[in-house]
């Protein structure tokens, strides 16, 4: 994290993306700006960030699309900018797999934070070859952030990495929510418990055979989740 990481900016504020681009500049970041959804998907397209800030309300492409989009052709980290009253917006983008939220207005040190966050979770960290945890079809390799599901690999988003590697360090024992927030989310502030109930939902999609009737990942009642033994 540093120098050679580009975060791009959708935000059609341009107040707002000139003093957050300015921000990330002295910090030692590569700075990419766009001013709707349209340009801003052809930016992350063409130029591979490594981090997106996405503003929702975008002139051309609401920023939900631009989401979906992105996620078309890349595992992109994105924290979403949303108005602060804008609550359903937050929900849909957790429920689409956003890494990270903010709400405006916001401080610039708390974005700088979340933003160095959430790419420390995309790095992988310095750990032994043998810290790979493999529980019946699912491997979790820490070292190199990769999953594999009956030999096939996973393409999963930051956060959904760090939820199955808690569930899988973990394997065997119900976990309640809170618990798999202190292990798998890295926040500064409040995240609602129901927050995880969302990303089990989507990563359940990604690696159960059917999510409907999920054997791997188990509801615990009244308690939380556990992955099978």
């Amino acid at each position: 994290m540093g120098l050679q990481d580009t975060i791009l900016i959708i935000e059609d504020d341009q107040s707002i993306a000139e003093s957050v681009a300015y921000t990330l500049r002295r910090e030692g970041f590569g700075v990419l700006l766009a001013g709707d959804g349209p340009s801003g998907l052809a930016e992350a397209i063409a130029n591979k960030p490594d981090l997106i800030l996405l503003d929702l309300m975008l002139p051309g492409m609401d920023g939900l699309d631009v989401f979906r989009a992105v996620r078309r052709h890349s595992n992109c980290p994105v924290i979403m900018l949303t108005a602060k009253d804008g609550e359903s917006d937050r929900v849909a983008g957790i429920e689409l797999g956003a890494d990270d939220y903010i709400t405006k207005p916001f401080y610039m040190r708390e974005l700088v934070a979340r933003a160095k966050m959430v790419l420390r979770r995309t790095r992988a960290p310095a750990l032994d070859d043998e810290d790979v945890v493999t529980v019946r079809d699912i491997v979790v390799d820490r070292g190199r952030r990769l999953v594999t599901v009956r030999g096939a690999q996973v393409d999963l988003t930051p956060q959904e990495f760090d939820l199955l590697d808690c569930l899988a360090r973990n394997h065997g024992r119900a976990l309640t929510r809170q618990v798999i927030l202190e292990q798998a989310w890295d926040e500064s502030e409040y995240i609602d418990p129901r927050t995880v109930d969302v990303h089990i939902r989507w990563l359940r999609q990604k690696i159960e055979e059917d999510s409907s009737s999920p054997h791997l990942i188990q509801t615990v009642r009244g308690i939380g989740y556990r992955l099978a033994d």
